[in-house]
Order: C-alpha cells, then structure tokens, then sequence
C-alpha cells in the first residue's frame, strides 16, 4: 500500500527542549491513524513537521513522496487539508465568503462550496457573518475548509471540540467517506472512546517519543492487559469461590445484581466454560481493553 507520510528517526528541538525524540513511523493510502498523547507530547509539533512549519534537527519526513519543507510544499497545499484544534476565521465575512477565499487559496473548484456547506450542516446559515456563529458552527466550517480540494491527506487536530452528538456523528460519516477514495486521515483526539470505532492505528507518543503503534488487536496483545468478564445473576458456592481465588483473576466488583471479574485472554475460554455451567449465571459479557484502558497503560509506562 502506498505511503502517504513517513517519519524516519524524526528529532525536532526547541532550543533546548526535545519535542520529537527519534521518532519513526508511517501512515498508508486510505488509513485513519490516531495520534494520540499528553500535553507536551509531540503530537502538535509532528503535525507541524507535516505541514511543512517546522523543519527535522535530524531524521527524515516525507510526506506525498515528498519534503514538506522543500519546494514540495507548493504540491502539498493543494492536496492536503488541516483542522487545527482552534479555528479562527475573519468574523465579518460570511461562510460562504470563508470558504471562497480558501479555495481561491488552494486553487480549488470553487462549485465545492455550496455542496460542502450543506454536507457539515451550514446551509442554512451559509450567507450567515462568521460572528454570528456558535463554537460548534465554527468548527463545521473549519471542517468544510479542511475538505476543500478533496485532499489526499486530511489532518485534525481535536476535530469535534463543540460538535453535538449528530455532527459528531457525521463528521466520521464525512471521514469513511474520505477513506473510501482513498484518503488518508491524521486526527489528534482526547476523546478516546469517540475515536475507537473509526481509526486503523494508533500512534501513542509520551514526551516526544513512541510509546506505542499498531491497530487496537496489536496493541492489546502487547499491553496485555485483562478482559473484564461482567457476570449478572445470583452468585455464591465454592465453584463461584473457586473462580474468584484463582491467582491470575481479580474480583473488580460485586452487588446483587451479580460481578465484574478481571482475566487474563489466555483464560477466557475456561473462565467463561466455567460461569456458564454455573447454575446462578443469567448472562455473560465480555469486554477487552479499550483504546483508553491502552493509552493509560502505554503512557503510565513512560512516567515510570
């Protein structure tokens, strides 16, 4: 598959302060990558060597076949859109006039206004003047900027900040269809469960540094952590105890309306073999680690 942005051994300073510390990965054709990481974790500064703003101390960036800091840049802008985390627009124009004066900017068909207004919820308010707007409307139209040209590579940063659950919603409406032709995504989110279902990998950095990269089945298998096995019914009796006591189990909770149980994956079958032939069990549900219980555990590592 063909790679759309490469990092080799990447290092960016800051005087003396290292943001990126030897940092290397790639994202293809077509793929949702999450960058994700604290405050101070490199993820702005790496979507800033992107765009071509800063430049590597050393290593190598390429982006679209090229250095985004070279002459190459002239190629990126009209293939490239960017949300950045907090939009500001010239509050006297009116939506439509911000969206013409970007794509006049890109060198895009400016026939792409109107049906993009629409397509983020603007229509309405399309001749409306910017100051008129609330947050969220702000943010639809940074998006709509961003979409303009039909880019190749899309890169947000915190993109549904001010988004209500229905906008939220068709924004990753808005990115599968992106990654449906092929368009590769960058999106920086401290909203983890929000981003889970829509993303391809994660990238986890912490103090400028990879923590983690891979899709949510390879960083499980490497954080390996437990599943949380949620058991409802009445439960008691020395098959219950049993389970409970042995050492590589953790009773996470208990009520009357049953118990959460932390286990390791190796255990899964023989644990749910188990509850299942237990005559007080009414149901069963089985919970892997989230994209957030993976973070957390990926980046209190770092602090260690």
């Amino acid at each position: 598959m063909t790679q759309v942005i490469d990092f080799h051994e990447v290092t960016h300073r800051h005087g003396r302060l290292t943001r990126l510390d030897s940092l290397s990965f790639s994202a293809s054709q077509g793929e949702v990558l999450a960058l994700l990481g604290h405050n101070g974790a490199g993820k702005t500064t790496t979507m800033h060597l992107i765009l071509g703003l800063l430049s590597p101390a050393s290593g190598r960036v390429s982006v679209l076949s090229g250095a985004p800091d070279s002459r190459h840049a002239a190629v990126l802008r009209k293939r490239l859109g960017y949300l950045p985390e907090n939009v500001s627009f010239y509050e006297a124009l009116s939506g439509f006039e911000v969206l013409t004066y970007f794509a006049r900017l890109k060198r895009a068909d400016r026939g792409q206004i109107t049906p993009l207004l629409e397509k983020v919820g603007l229509g309405h308010a399309a001749h409306r003047r910017v100051k008129t707007y609330s947050k969220g409307m702000r943010q639809r139209l940074g998006l709509a900027q961003a979409l303009l040209g039909e880019p190749q590579l899309l890169l947000l940063d915190e993109p549904t900040t001010g988004l209500d659950p229905a906008a939220t919603r068709d924004f990753y409406t808005t990115l599968d269809e992106l990654r449906g032709r092929g368009g590769t995504v960058v999106l920086s989110s401290h909203i983890l469960p929000g981003v889970e279902p829509y993303i391809d990998r994660a990238l986890i950095l912490g103090d400028g540094r990879r923590l983690a990269l891979g899709n949510m089945e390879a960083l499980r298998r490497e954080a390996a952590l437990p599943l949380v096995i949620r058991v409802r019914g009445r439960l008691g009796g020395n098959d219950w105890q049993a389970l409970i006591s042995r050492p590589d189990h953790a009773l996470l909770a208990q009520d009357e309306a049953g118990a959460d149980l932390a286990a390791p994956e190796t255990a899964k079958l023989d644990t749910l073999r188990r509850l299942t032939g237990m005559a007080g069990v009414a149901d069963i549900a089985v919970e892997p680690p989230t994209l957030e219980h993976l973070y957390q555990h990926f980046s209190r590592g770092a602090n260690q």
